[in-house]
């Protein structure tokens, strides 16, 4: 196996690792030993920006698909806290996804960029 193809699949098995962290990590009842960057919102863009840069090297060339799963992914963490008795659905939060998303997307496009320049 070349080492682009391992390193792809390196990249999708921590993309589906980070996924499933984030959904437990989304529906468990608030705690204060839950990783926090203090502002809810920028732990959504966060979590989403990490998975956009996983997402990208994972599966080079498919940005809008990747962007548009993790828009729906967003929508249906928060349809799934709306079933919980302790979160609640917060539009917003899927405008924090997305914009992390996209700032995940500039730096990877900047990280590839850099790369390049120094190969």
């Amino acid at each position: 196996m070349s080492t682009t193809l391992r390193s792809i699949g390196m990249f999708r098995l921590m993309f589906w690792g980070c996924t499933v962290a984030i959904l437990v990590l989304a529906l468990l009842p608030p705690s204060t030993h839950m990783p926090t960057t203090g502002w809810d919102k920028s732990n959504h863009m966060l979590a989403f920006g990490t998975l956009a840069v996983l997402g990208s090297r994972a599966w080079p060339g498919r940005m809008w698909v990747i962007l548009l799963g993790l828009i729906g992914y967003g929508v249906l963490i928060e349809i799934l806290q709306g079933f919980t008795p302790y979160r609640d659905a917060d539009a917003i939060d899927v405008v924090a996804d997305t914009i992390g998303a996209l700032i995940g997307f500039g730096l990877n496009a900047l990280m590839a960029r850099m790369a390049a320049r120094s190969a």
